[in-house]
């Protein structure tokens, strides 16, 4: 369809029109995908009476696997270390947790008088200069 042919009220009546069809196809979408659990669930009922077993016998074991996959998302990763984030305050992309010192910070403690080789100058300059945030 041409758009550059329609006056403003046309346009406008044409995107009201879109909108109610998104609508519809979301509720659409609703009851296609309550359709498709039912379906499935009928379908895992059948394959544990077919095996010989009850419904209650099953399910605790599919939910508890479930729970253990939820809980290793939630876990924090490292073994449960948190490490303090140093942020640069005149420029907020700046962002140093651990581990090699990036560019920038080298040249930002070169910059101040430090030297980026030396454990207590950088500890002196995270302190002296760098924002901490608690990870």
């Amino acid at each position: 369809m041409e758009y550059a042919n329609l006056s403003v009220d046309e346009i406008q009546q044409q995107l009201a029109e879109i909108e109610n069809s998104k609508v519809e196809l979301m509720r659409a979408l609703d009851v296609r995908r309550q359709e498709a659990k039912s379906e499935i669930a009928q379908q895992i009922r059948g394959l544990i009476s077919q095996y010989g077993y009850e419904l209650e016998e099953i399910l605790p074991l599919v939910e508890a696997k479930r729970r253990r996959a939820v809980a290793a998302v939630r876990r924090p990763s490292a073994g449960g270390r948190q490490y303090t984030r140093y942020v640069d305050p005149a420029n907020a992309d700046n962002v140093y947790v651990r581990g090699v010192l990036p560019g920038w910070m080298k040249q930002k403690m070169q910059e101040q008088g430090y030297d980026p080789a030396s454990k207590t100058d950088r500890e002196a300059f995270k302190t002296n200069y760098l924002q901490a945030v608690d990870a």
